[in-house]
Order: C-alpha cells, then structure tokens, then sequence
C-alpha cells in the first residue's frame, strides 16, 4: 500500500551558531572553545594552540584531547574562522528572508552558550543574549517558519574546559541543565521543537567535551590510526555524564510543557560490509553498534547488552552514580534526530577505521564522491531509515544532508549548482520511498548549511553546502553578500510542491 506523503511534512534548512553565528564578542557573549580552532583545509587540519605555564607552545588538531598543564591561547598570526562565521547575528532578518522565500516550514539553529552564560557557570543569563535569540525566534515566527533548536552543537565555553575539565566532570550536569531549562522558560510557547545534543555519537577531544589527557599519541586524522585506550575511555565517560544530563534536560522540559517534543540527535550514516565475507559482515556489525549504542541509550533508555564489549575494548570502566540508569530509562526522546551524508564499507583486512560513532573509511567501488571524497549514496537513506524505524518505533528526522562543494560564480552573478541539486534531488526521491511504501514516520528533511557557513571539519568557506552563497574566502575576505544560487530556485519549488516537483 502506498501512503501519501504528509501534508504538514517539515521542509526547511539547519546551520550551527559557530559555523555562521560570528560577533564572536558582541551583545555580552563570552569565549567558546571553538573560537580558538583555526582555518584550514583538507591537507592541514584545523588546529587549537595552547601554551604551558612554563611558555612551552603546541597545538593539538581538532578531535584530539589539550595535553594536561596546557592551555589555549589566539594567536594572532592565524585566522580563526568562527569570529565573524558568516555573519548570521547582523544579517539575520535577511537570511531569514529568504528562507521564508525558499518556503521555509522549519528552521534548525542552535544556541551560542556562551551567548547566553558566558562563563558557563554563571549563575544567571546575559539578557542581551537572549533578547538576540527573542529576535531571531520572532522573526522566524513572523514567517510562519517552525523553530527547531538545538541546545548543544559542538559548542563548549572556554572556561568549562579551563576551570572544570569540561565534560569529565560531572559538575558540567548542573551547568548544561541551568542552560536547557533557561532556554525552556524562555521559549516554552514559541518553541515546539528541541535537540538536546547534536551528534552525541561522534563528540570528542577538546573541542567538543573539553577534554584533557596525558596521552600525546593521539590520531592526527580520522582515516588513519587508532585513538589510544586512555583517550576513548575518557571520551566514554565524558559523554556518559551528557547523556545524563540529556535525559534530565527532557525531564525538565516536559514539566515545561508537556507538549514539546524533544529529540536525540546522532551521526548515523550508514556503514556496509565491504564483502559477504563473514568477518566483513559481523565487523560491519558490531561497527554500526558503535554508532547506535548511543541512540539506543536515549532512545531506549538503557545501555545495551553490547555496551560492555566496547567498554573491555578500549580497557574502559563506565562510572554511574546512584540514579543515573532511572534517569536515563524515565526520560527517553520523543524522536530520533540524524545527520546523513555518505555510507561508507567495513573492510575487516583495513587498517584505516576509526573509532566510536565514527566512520569506516573504506571506499565504496559502486559510488561516486563528491569533491572532498565523500561517497553520494541516496539508496543508503532509504536503508538507514529503515534501519532506525525498525529498531526504535517512534518518529524519525532528517536534520542534516547535503553535500560541500565548490561553486563558481560566473560573470553574469549566476551560481549554476547542478550537482547539488541532483544529490538533493536522489535523496528527497529515496526518503520519499521510505515514507510512502516503508510507511516510516519522518517528521521532516533540513538540508545542511542552507546559507554558506564555515566547514566545521576543514574550516573552510570553499566547502560550501547552501542554497545562498556568501561572498567569503578561506580567509575571511569578502563582502558577506548574499547571492541565490540555482538550487535556491529549485527548493523553492520542492517545498511548494511539497515534494512533488523535483526536476
């Protein structure tokens, strides 16, 4: 039987604050951990530089944890791309705009902490913080644009990591839930839709969970090597305590208003095995549980079975405190939230995987890649919807697919983005097969970085993924003007039809 396509389905777009925020010290907002990540590019990462109290200078890369007795510091001879982002904080009512001329019926931000607790730990919010919010909320509203927020997306104040350790400390609970419950008050009657965490799955090192470690070995790139045991063991209990401190968040809300419905958000690309080869198959497997026993847990409510076969291979013990297991089983999410871009091939005689949440770098030989080498699969969607509906029962959303590319802008001004809309375009035509013949309840599709934003992995503006470029280099140099490109049309016309005009 074939079900109709939903009616009130939820088209819109998602970015996040520090890849498109900027006014990095503007209306009372302090230092994120992510204002000390630097530029870069595909052949040299992204980098934090830190300093020991003895002058002794290093710099660590993205994902990896600060060594112990170091700390970061701005250093002045490089670019740091999230200060100004592109400038989503003076050019709001514009790019709301013409998300609203897109046709818009959802749009996913999320929230700058440090905007809002500029320490983290204050113990009262900046106004002027949330008033900037009052005013992107209002003005999305005025559109008849449904906000979705997200409260915590790769975003740590600099002196939660500093003074507390960041995310291995547990006193982190408290602050975050000081955060949430803020922004529930705030907005309890303008705000339905809420994601606690993006991407729980894949956090790690210093700029996400604010970590430290003794251990100066760690990879210096997802595709090669492995992350040391005493790194993912602290990674393990770091995110152990932001779940807690998810479910709590979901117990507070729904006191709120029992009305919001309130979200898991994971990585979750689909990962095959490269072969039948048994050892393939199985590897795939227990890969894939990697990345879902994180969404099992909040979705479920309970670490899985499996759980203690990751723990023993990174030589890892999980510590609870008295409560946390019924925190975690009474506050489960009402959906699943995910990001899906690429699926990738589990290769049991490969040295380059890579390790919780993350993804397998074998090279599927039946796809095609985009410019950064990312494998373009629309068929995959379809599996790994299915795959989730099949294994957790409640409604799922996609948040955040597309691709980065490198769009030209010809002499006439026009930007002629055909290979974005095609991959688009497969996507939509796979997640529409899911919904209409799977009979899956997808709640709705917010392509990635709808207006250019910076690349959270490369901190790159030439990786680009929106419907509206930006006049910005890898640099920072630029007019910040916005221009349509051909896929902006051509959404327009997808979320019109609501899916049935594609071409």
């Amino acid at each position: 039987m074939i079900m109709k396509f939903p009616t009130n389905f939820l088209w819109g777009g998602a970015t996040a604050a520090n890849q498109y925020e900027g006014g990095w010290q503007e209306g009372g907002r302090g230092i994120a951990v992510h204002d000390m990540l630097t530029d870069g590019n595909q052949e040299n990462p992204r980098r934090i530089y830190c300093k020991a109290d003895n002058g002794n200078i290093t710099s660590i890369q993205a994902g990896e944890c600060i060594p112990f007795g170091f700390h970061p510091f701005i250093k002045e001879s490089e670019y740091y791309p999230s200060h100004n982002a592109t400038d989503f904080y003076h050019c709001y009512k514009e790019d709301i705009k013409l998300m609203a001329e897109m046709g818009f019926k959802v749009y996913r931000l999320s929230i700058s902490w440090t905007r809002i607790f500029p320490h983290g730990d204050d113990k009262e919010p900046n106004e002027d913080g949330l008033r900037f919010y009052d005013a992107v909320i209002d003005e999305l509203k005025k559109y008849n644009i449904e906000p979705l927020v997200t409260i915590l997306h790769f975003d740590m104040p600099l002196n939660l990591a500093e003074k507390y350790g960041g995310w291995i400390n547990r006193k982190l609970i408290e602050f975050y839930l000081n955060f949430a419950s803020t922004l529930f008050e705030r907005w309890k009657t303008k705000v339905k839709y809420w994601i606690t965490v993006n991407e729980i799955n894949v956090l790690g090192g210093y700029w996400t969970l604010g970590l430290a470690s003794n251990n100066r070995k760690t990879k210096s790139n997802s595709n090669q090597g492995e992350t040391p045991v005493e790194d993912a063991g602290i990674k393990l209990q770091a995110i152990h305590h932001l779940l807690v401190a998810s479910a709590k968040a979901n117990k507070i809300a729904r006191k709120i208003n029992p009305n919001f419905m309130l979200g898991t958000m994971c990585a979750l690309s689909g990962i095959y095995p490269m072969t039948c080869k048994p050892e393939d198959v199985f590897g795939a497997y227990e890969f894939r549980r990697k990345a879902l026993m994180f969404s099992d847990i909040t979705m479920r409510g309970y670490y899985p079975n499996y759980a203690q076969s990751i723990f023993d291979e990174y030589k890892f013990t999980l510590k609870k405190e008295l409560g946390d297991d019924e925190v975690l089983k009474e506050n489960t999410s009402d959906y699943l939230a995910f990001s899906y871009y690429r699926t990738t091939a589990f290769d049991c005689d490969a040295s380059n995987t890579t390790t919780t949440g993350g993804q397998q770098a074998s090279p599927n030989p039946y796809l095609q890649k985009t410019a950064w080498g990312w494998p373009i699969d629309p068929k995959g969607l379809r599996f790994v919807l299915n795959e989730l509906y099949d294994r957790y029962q409640k409604p799922l959303f996609i948040v955040e697919n597309g691709m980065g590319n490198y769009d030209i802008v010809e002499e006439d001004g026009a930007i002629h983005d055909d290979y974005r809309i095609e991959y688009l375009r497969s996507h939509i035509v796979e997640f529409k097969k899911a919904v209409e013949i799977d009979q899956i309840p997808l709640l709705g599709y917010t392509t990635w970085g709808c207006i250019d934003i910076v690349s959270a992995g490369t901190g790159e503006m030439a990786k680009r993924y929106g419907f509206v470029y930006v006049d910005l280099d890898d640099k920072g140099n630029g007019t910040f003007k916005r221009k349509k490109k051909d896929s902006f049309y051509w959404y327009q016309k997808v979320i019109e039809s609501n899916g049935e005009i594609l071409g």
